[in-house]
């Protein structure tokens, strides 16, 4: 990122974003975008939106001057998230980064296979030649709700809870639309819970949950960390899984050719992942605060901009992938944006790709064909989760 001395004619326009009409089919608003410019100023909110492969992933890898202290869309959130791994710039990152990490490294993941996939077999099995179902819930939700609550150790009544509050969580990374507001008290219950109440003995012995504390008290990480950490297993390790499992659901049925070459070669559900990841981000935007005026494709973002990196018009720009709106299981896009670039790629896409892989895996050896019936979205301001998947699945 260079600072330019003739900065060329930003490209405005004037929409919403976060309106309902957007979050419900997101894709096409991204693609006008970008086609349009590789910056767009979005007058009526002052963001900024940056459209382009190239342009979102260097600023994803530019710390400097796109700062992750405003990874909200809204001053209240970046205030509450300050501390967390998710909202820190270098140098504080690394070490909370460590923390929030150790217990999702690719070691400790692997782990975890064998159970995993046996929880995948179980959960499809029942499904096949069951008749219609709402892969929304009884799937896409109900697998990694299962597998994050148990690896946290979240035991009891909060277990009722988790969902709901990371879906609160992730609403108030938006705008304070009706949507946020509606999330606070929810979201606060989270807030509360790990900030000023959760002790290492409420967690199940052999969690990441009670690993965190075990951090803290070895030195590691302040002890006012271990909430903080908590949280964000809480809040990111579900929902953006929960999205992309029902993504999977969804290309997969609407492409029975793909279906049919993993089922023949299963050694593709890697690459077939990816590009369930690549074709549909479940976070399709990221936020970030400009620091310092910086040019992209001739147009300077001014300093103290919003900036919204479009994670969805990248994945989707012919400039970096040869027909983009074609679902390919053997594309293997490795270098999709969907889990971020840089020291803020996600630090839990080991555990998403076992979970997801997990299910995919069962699929492909239990199932002949897909049936998709209706789907609906559930709007949410960040991640784009599902209400309704009509499935059938046929053995």
């Amino acid at each position: 990122m260079t600072v330019d001395t003739h900065p060329a004619e930003a490209a405005v326009e004037d929409l919403d974003l976060f309106s309902d009409e957007i979050l419900a089919d997101t894709q096409p608003t991204h693609d006008r975008l970008r086609e349009l410019a590789p910056v767009v100023h979005l007058a009526g909110t002052g963001v900024w939106a940056v459209t382009r492969y190239e342009g979102v992933r260097d600023a994803l890898a530019d710390p400097a001057h796109f700062s992750s202290t405003r990874v909200a869309f809204n001053p209240k959130m970046n205030e509450i998230l300050r501390g967390t791994s998710l909202a820190t710039d270098p140098p504080d990152h690394q070490k909370l980064r460590t923390a929030l990490t150790e217990n999702l490294s690719p070691r400790a993941v692997r782990g975890m296979k064998a159970g995993i996939d046996e929880k995948a077999e179980t959960l499809v099995s029942g499904f096949v030649g069951a008749g219609p179902f709402n892969g929304a819930t009884d799937l896409a939700r109900a697998f990694p709700v299962s597998i994050v609550m148990d690896l946290i150790g979240v035991q009891g009544s909060v277990r009722d809870k988790l969902l709901g509050w990371g879906e609160a969580a992730f609403n108030m990374q938006g705008p304070l639309n009706q949507r946020a507001l509606d999330s606070f008290p929810i979201a606060g219950e989270l807030f509360d819970w790990t900030h000023n109440h959760i002790r290492a003995e409420d967690l199940a012995e052999g969690s990441i949950g009670r690993a965190v504390f075990a951090a803290a008290d070895r030195g590691d990480i302040p002890h006012e960390s271990c909430g903080l950490i908590i949280h964000q297993y809480i809040a990111a390790g579900m929902d953006t899984t929960i999205t992309s499992l029902g993504n999977a659901l969804v290309q997969l049925g609407r492409n029975p050719e793909a279906f049919e070459r993993i089922r023949e070669d299963p050694s593709l559900i890697p690459s077939a992942f990816a590009e369930v990841q690549r074709i549909s981000p479940p976070i399709p935007m990221l936020a970030r605060g400009v620091v310092g005026d910086v040019e992209i494709g001739g147009v300077t973002i001014p300093d103290g901009a919003q900036a919204a990196l479009l994670i969805g018009a990248g994945n989707h720009d012919p400039r970096h992938y040869d027909e983009p709106d074609v679902f390919d299981p053997a594309r293997n896009p490795v270098d999709h944006l969907a889990f971020g670039h840089g020291m803020h790629a996600c630090a839990g896409q080991g555990l998403a790709k076992l979970e997801v892989h997990g299910i995919l895996g069962a699929l492909a050896r239990n199932v002949r064909r897909i049936e998709i019936g209706q789907i609906s979205r559930k709007l949410n301001n960040i991640t784009r989760p599902f209400d309704l998947i009509e499935l059938s699945l046929h053995g």
